[in-house]
């Protein structure tokens, strides 16, 4: 029976903590037997590297005749036995042989739907990987992640924490206590930070023998910042897709590596069941990176700037302040750069106001909001509150060019249609301020201030009459 947890997972306890095995009988000298035969089968059929799991159980094989296990009873230390002579054949970090977890009170049981339950439920206590999501002083923001639980579950908390670091001006990524998971959401976190349609890494799997490819996504929950400057900790402990994240940023050069050379696991796959006590994680494929052609297994990923991982973040911190502070001149620079033309845009559509052309001042004004738009630094809710910052100061056809143009880029917009009303309103445009009230009713009935007016400007044309 082969486990559902694939992908790039040290063992079943990184996602679930595996108890203590079953109180049972000691192990016999046929049970330990039968365990060797078992897991040689299971890795010539499954592991990798085919040519490596005949030598590993060949390996097995002899050590079993020559006596090496005959010592053994219980069954951890078998298995910790087991996995010190497969790794001394392999030299795979994620080939270990584990003690079974009882099915009462462990992660799995003979129910496949049960099962996904209570993988949900395991990792909602743990915040879906997400530990920590914090805005430090300097504008500088940490994310602490403690694993890649399946996607679909994990998504929410994921964006949301993304959401509160989504203005800051470097981002600190904590790896250091992190045992892999889905590469699945190591994609979604990396679309954030790149650009879309970026090869990020790819998986061989031997059955099948079939390649996946793991692409940024064309677009993200939240804003994507390409440019951001990025630390990411790692420490011995960062293993298998916690290596994956880091290596998908060092090999692009997208971020600084700070902290200690990593475990050195590339190769994912999934538990099987060896009998009732014991159990193998078997990598069943490799990692391929687009840009070394190659992968971090058996030497891990080295940091850019070598420090104890307990001091990592105390390092990292004082280098991402002083990168926050030139990215927060650089982009106030580029935004005063991108909002000069339309600066003069407005300028020359006020100057015409007061000369009188009004098709060409909206005409200009039009262009300015455009540009906004197009270039994001307009929306909405800008529009708007530039279309009152004229309509206060007295300029009142600025102001209805503004919010004119505000409802035809929103026409779906009950509080557009409001603001152009109450601009018309002042202008003593009454019939069509009515019309720009009614809409905004129209669009959303609740809204009780158009009602309102429209109520007192009736009363008021017909007082006029």
């Amino acid at each position: 029976m082969t486990r559902r947890f694939c992908g790039f997972l040290l063992v079943v306890c990184l996602v679930f903590p595996v108890a203590a095995a079953q109180d049972a009988k000691p192990l016999t000298a046929d049970t330990r037997k039968a365990a060797v035969a078992r897991i040689g089968l299971l890795l010539v059929d499954n592991y990798v590297f085919e040519d490596v799991a005949k030598q590993c159980a060949a390996h097995l094989d002899r050590k079993l005749a020559d006596g090496a296990f005959d010592s053994f009873e219980d069954a951890s230390a078998f298995a910790g036995a087991l996995t010190k002579e497969l790794q001394s054949i392999s030299h795979d970090k994620h080939m270990r042989v584990r003690p079974s977890a009882p099915r009462p009170s462990g992660s799995q049981t003979s129910n496949p739907v049960l099962d996904g339950i209570l993988a949900r439920q395991a990792a909602a206590k743990r915040n879906f990987g997400v530990a920590r999501a914090e805005i430090l002083p300097g504008n500088v923001g940490i994310l602490d992640i403690r694993g890649f639980p399946p996607t679909e579950a994990s998504r929410p908390t994921v964006a949301a924490a993304l959401k509160v670091l989504e203005n800051v001006d470097a981002l600190i990524v904590d790896l250091r206590n992190n045992g892999g998971g889905n590469p699945d959401l190591i994609r979604y976190y990396c679309s954030h930070f790149f650009p879309p349609n970026t090869h990020l890494n790819s998986l061989y799997w031997r059955r099948g023998d079939r390649t996946e490819e793991f692409w940024t996504l064309e677009s993200v929950d939240g804003e994507r910042r390409p440019d951001l400057p990025i630390y990411i900790l790692i420490s011995g402990r960062t293993f298998s897709g916690g290596e994956e994240f880091a290596y998908n940023f060092k090999t692009r050069k997208r971020a600084t590596l700070v902290g200690e050379t990593t475990g050195g696991g590339a190769n994912p796959g999934g538990m099987y069941d060896v009998n009732e006590a014991l159990a193998i994680f078997i990598p069943t494929g490799r990692a391929i990176n687009p840009v070394t052609k190659t992968n971090w297994e058996g030497v891990g990923v080295e940091p850019d700037i070598p420090t104890r991982s307990d001091d990592a973040l105390e390092r990292a911190l004082p280098l991402a302040r002083e990168a926050a502070e030139k990215y927060s001149r650089a982009q106030v620079s580029s935004l005063e750069q991108t909002a000069e033309p339309i600066a003069r845009a407005l300028e020359k559509g006020e100057s015409l106001f007061r000369e009188g052309n009004k098709d060409d001042a909206t005409k200009s004004v039009f262009e300015a909001l455009e540009g906004g738009i197009k270039t994001g630094l307009a929306n909405e809710e800008s529009i708007n509150a530039l279309g009152y910052s004229y309509l206060n100061s007295g300029k009142t056809e600025v102001a209805i060019a503004v919010f004119t143009f505000n409802v035809r880029q929103f026409p779906t917009s009950s509080n557009a249609y409001d603001s152009l009303g109450e601009a018309l309103m002042r202008a003593g445009r009454i019939d069509e301020s009515l019309l720009a009230y009614r809409k905004a009713v129209e669009l959303d009935p609740g809204n009780g201030n158009a009602k309102k007016l429209i109520e007192k400007l009736e009363t008021q044309k017909k007082a006029g009459k």
